[in-house]
């Protein structure tokens, strides 16, 4: 709390006036990566070490206050429903308010932005957690989960290896993906070669590079999930930058996403921003689908309606992986646009697992409309 007097103090909850610990990475990482903490009255809170990106911390902290639910947060009405407050002058690195703005010769701007919802919102907040995750724990019964296992730890007393473009570019060729584990434990620029190998212009050569990249991340996040934010963050910037090619960028998202979406799911939603450029959709529609693969419920909490039409696409690898995708979420909605497609014989190559198969839109269609179909037994249950 804060003493009448002094300069630099500990930042304290404006709503209780308790001391706060300092903000720390959320354990499902985002786009905004703003650190979170909370307050033993309620209270939770974002930092923005820089202070020019208070807006986005607003938005942040309120959608964590309602447990990352973003349609609670957007129904909720400020004073009625959550009151707000924000400490300003405040440093990250020291963990201080700093009264006078300037500390060792540095200006401080930092902000902590506070929410805390109305009791009977927090209720609301909960049970709709509780009756999410019922629903998450159903369709992970379904389907594969991806492997949660912590990567062993390394001995510290060991000579760290030095990777090069040239070694990545073979373990990746070989599909070594033991020896890329220990290269990005041991050296951190090894990501950033593996990046450069999805610029392959041959097609299977990038989803391959994209499914090995992603099998590496699930198991380097175990130990450094920072590391693997920090790659998506750079391929979501190349997606965006109309400077440079996206080849590879989307399809390694997607791979990465899929294998650890515990850690990660939270940037699936950005995923459909670039559902609307023809040269991206083949590759959006498929990385939707290895998300919805292990985890369905990422999709739908996505506005993931506005790409049902996709399923009448002229192109028949579009509608093919439409297909899937819908198959895949147990979209019941979709259903009598599927069964249309039953009789589709176009041949399509998509990839598994890294690989290539042909198969055709009709086999697609009966697999969809075989997992919709156990999915309504399963409500009528």
């Amino acid at each position: 709390m804060k003493k009448k007097g002094q300069i630099n103090v500990k930042p304290w909850c404006p709503f209780c006036g308790m001391d706060v610990d300092r903000a720390e990475d959320a354990v499902q990482r985002k786009m905004t990566e703003f650190p979170v903490g909370s307050c033993e009255c309620g209270a939770v809170y974002v930092c923005d070490a820089t202070g020019h990106n208070v807006g986005s911390a607003m938005v942040e902290c309120l959608v964590y206050a309602c447990n990352d639910n973003w349609d609670l947060a957007w129904e909720l009405i400020p004073e009625d429903d959550y009151l707000t407050g924000r400490i300003d002058n405040y440093d990250e690195v020291t963990h201080k308010v700093v009264d006078s703005r300037q500390l060792d010769g540095r200006w401080v701007r930092g902000v902590l932005y506070f929410v805390r919802l109305h009791k009977d919102v927090v209720d609301i907040a909960r049970r709709l957690e509780a009756k999410q995750a019922a629903k998450i724990e159903q369709n992970n019964s379904q389907v594969a989960s991806p492997e949660e296992v912590m990567e062993p730890e390394r001995d510290p007393k060991r000579e760290k290896k030095r990777s090069s473009k040239q070694l990545v570019k073979q373990l990746v060729q070989q599909g070594d993906i033991d020896a890329l584990v220990d290269y990005c434990l041991d050296d951190r620029r090894t990501l950033k070669f593996f990046q450069r190998l999805l610029y392959d212009p041959d097609e299977a050569g990038r989803y391959h590079a994209a499914w090995v990249l992603g099998q590496v991340c699930a198991r380097v996040s175990s130990r450094e999930p920072g590391q693997v934010a920090d790659l998506l963050h750079r391929l979501f910037e190349s997606c965006t930058d109309s400077a440079s090619t996206n080849w590879g960028m989307i399809e390694a998202i997607g791979s990465i996403l899929a294998a650890r979406p515990d850690i990660y799911g939270a940037f699936t939603r950005y995923l459909l921003n670039f559902l609307g450029e023809p040269s991206t959709q083949i590759q959006i529609i498929w990385a939707l689908g290895e998300i919805a693969e292990t985890r369905p419920d990422l999709i739908r909490n996505t506005p993931f309606y506005s790409a049902i039409h996709f399923l009448g696409h002229e192109n028949p690898t579009v509608r093919g992986l439409m297909v899937r995708l819908m198959g895949r979420i147990r979209a019941t909605e979709a259903a009598f646009q599927i069964m249309g497609l039953q009789g589709d014989q176009s041949e399509i190559r998509i990839y598994e697992k890294g690989r290539p198969v042909t198969t055709t839109v009709a086999q697609l269609a009966d697999k969809a409309v075989e997992q919709i179909h156990s999915e309504k037994e399963t409500v009528n249950e």
